[in-house]
This record gives C-alpha cells, structure tokens and sequence, in this order.
C-alpha cells in the first residue's frame, strides 16, 4: 500500500468517526431536548407543560402527547385557540384537574370573559363555558408521544425499567472491576 493510500484511509476514517460522532450528537439532542423543554418550560418561554390524556383533541393533539402552556394574558384568547384549563364545577369534565380544548366562542357574562370550548375530535361543544379565571394559559406547541414516555417512566414498571435496572447494571458493572482490580489481572 502506497504512503497516499494509506494517508488516504486515515483521512476516510477520521471523517468517517466524526461524522458517526456529530450524528450521534444530534441524535442525543432530538431525545433530550423534548424533555427539558417538558420538565423546564421555561426555556422556550412557556409557563407549564401537561400530558395530555384523552384523544379528544384529535388528529391536532393526541393522547400521550404533551401541551406547553403560556399563561397569557385571556383578553388575548380569540376563536381558534387551543387552550388548557381547570374545568369549573358545573364542566362535565369537572372530574378532570385539566382539559386542553379549541376555543369556539368567546362571550362576556357577569363581568367576565368566559370561553365556550370544544374538543376536535368531539361532535359537539362541551356544555359548561370556562371562566377566564380557570384557563391556565394558550397551547404554543405540542410535542408528540413523549407523555407516553413520561407516563411510562412514572409507573412501577418504568421505576424498575428506567431506576432499578440501570442501577443494578451499574453496580454489578462496578463490583467486576473491583474485583479485577483486586486480583490483579
């Protein structure tokens, strides 16, 4: 092999690693960046972020998907927007502690605004309009499927999938080289 050829192949493999390297760069921030914005809204100026749970917001928004909220202000609020807010008594969702819905009309009663609701995937309006002081703030974006990941990760088979066997990987992993270090090899 001439002196060129091989110049040649340790050029080849050096491009070759820092491309498998930059790839898995971005590929490490496609997973990670999702759920600081989930766990840290903060940084893309939101005020919260929620899983969402039902499918009532379909084909926009599914459930296992999450919503990140910014709390502005509701005379901001128009037709059209999706919102997020705690269902009032008198909501047929009442049970619920949250409900991500379409704003299909905006009325003023009693002094304040109130905001008729919908879900897309609903044939009808939901019944109970949403007082201004219920409504978390307006949906800037959704990121999908990574509330199923959360969802996951909160049960007690993510506990053990995603907690207790790393840990016990690790500790195996650490006692073997122990025990290598101590006898001698």
């Amino acid at each position: 092999m001439s002196r060129e050829q091989s110049l040649r192949q340790r050029v080849a493999s050096i491009n070759t690693a820092s491309a498998l390297r930059t790839l898995g760069f971005v590929v490490l921030l496609a997973i990670v960046v999702p759920f600081v914005v989930v766990a840290v809204p903060q940084v893309v100026g939101a005020d919260a972020s929620h899983v969402v749970l039902s499918s009532s917001m379909s084909p926009a928004i599914h459930a296992g998907d999450v919503v990140v909220v910014d709390g502005v202000a509701t005379d901001a609020i128009e037709e059209g927007d999706v919102i997020t807010y705690e269902p009032p008594a008198d909501h047929e969702l009442a049970d619920v502690n949250l409900v991500t819905h379409r704003v299909v009309a905006v009325t003023e009663q009693g002094g304040e605004r109130h905001f008729k609701t919908k879900g897309d995937a609903n044939e009808e309006a939901d019944r109970a309009l949403v007082p201004a002081s219920n409504v978390e703030g307006r949906v800037m974006f959704h990121i999908p499927f990574v509330g199923r990941v959360i969802s996951f990760a909160q049960s007690g088979p993510g506990i053990v999938a995603l907690i207790v066997v790393p840990g016990v990987l690790l500790a195996v992993s650490e006692l073997y080289d122990l025990y290598v270090a101590a006898s001698g090899d």
